[in-house]
């Protein structure tokens, strides 16, 4: 961990709903082997730990390890309070636990609303992946491209190189338009299914589903959803009429806390 430091903080993980008939206890090993905990305000808890620092660090392994213990924690407290308000990793509130209560207790009702609204619901992220040359084939019997690919057979070496660049570019037009249109439609067909969808494009998230995308596959949409539950396995049945298309691979994965959905929350104690 680096500077800024600050004389004593409270680095936040995620909000939860409590029971209201049932005192609860919640501890688990978090960010930098701290302990996390519970703090509470009426039925919304919030789970932190302490700290007097931001964690930052040029260790790339340190920073990852990190953020997968931060992600531990909230998929925890998930597993036992139902659907929490996620916060990014390295949100720190500067001050003691009574510091967080009273925070806490001034954000209640916005906290009590959000976690309302996403009750039983969960993130899912939808890649589109389809195999390239099978992509590049289809496209090929677009008129622009075959009137370039005949110029370039009947060009010499020096117009050739430049007609190849402008196929390539056509190429590439078409690709972008066959992502939108991929999208356009997957979103249509999940929108009366899912609380909410987002299209990621080529966002950097939380949640990395880039390692192991083969090469040879180009990506046609990539969605963010938040659903309930219940409507896991509709959303899998939707997804596989759509894999059963000629070169197409649909990686569904989930569920996740829903950090893509969470509100911001501003405060002016706070640090990110």
């Amino acid at each position: 961990m680096t500077e800024p430091s600050f004389e004593t903080g409270r680095y936040l993980y995620c909000v939860v709903q409590l029971p209201e008939t049932e005192s609860v206890e919640f501890s688990t090993v978090g960010v930098d082997d701290e302990q996390a905990y519970l703090l509470t305000a009426g039925t919304i808890g919030i789970v932190v730990h302490d700290c007097d620092t931001l964690y930052d660090s040029s260790n790339i392994d340190l920073v990852r390890k990190w953020l997968l213990a931060h992600q531990n924690v909230i998929n925890t407290a998930g597993e036992q309070f139902g659907t929490p308000v996620p916060f990014q990793f390295d949100t720190i509130l500067r001050g003691d636990d009574e510091r967080v209560r009273t925070w806490l207790e001034s954000e209640r009702n916005t906290f009590a609303s959000h976690l309302d609204a996403m009750a039983g619901c969960w993130e899912y992220r939808i890649d589109v992946l389809r195999d390239e040359a099978i992509v590049e084939e289809e496209l090929s019997d677009d008129e622009q491209l075959v009137e370039i690919d005949d110029r370039i057979a009947e060009s010499t070496s020096g117009t050739s190189h430049l007609l190849e660049k402008k196929y390539e570019q056509r190429l590439k037009t078409l690709k972008q338009e066959q992502r939108t249109d991929r999208t356009a439609g997957l979103t249509e067909q999940l929108s009366t299914i899912v609380h909410d969808l987002q299209d990621l494009g080529q966002k950097q998230t939380t949640l990395n589903t880039d390692a192991d995308i083969d090469e040879e596959l180009i990506r046609e949409a990539r969605l963010a959803i938040l659903a309930h539950e219940e409507r896991q396995d509709e959303i899998g049945d939707l997804l596989d009429d759509v894999a059963a298309e000629p070169g197409v691979e649909i990686r569904f994965t989930g569920p996740w806390p829903p950090y893509t959905f969470t509100p911001t929350i501003e405060n002016d104690s706070s640090e990110n």
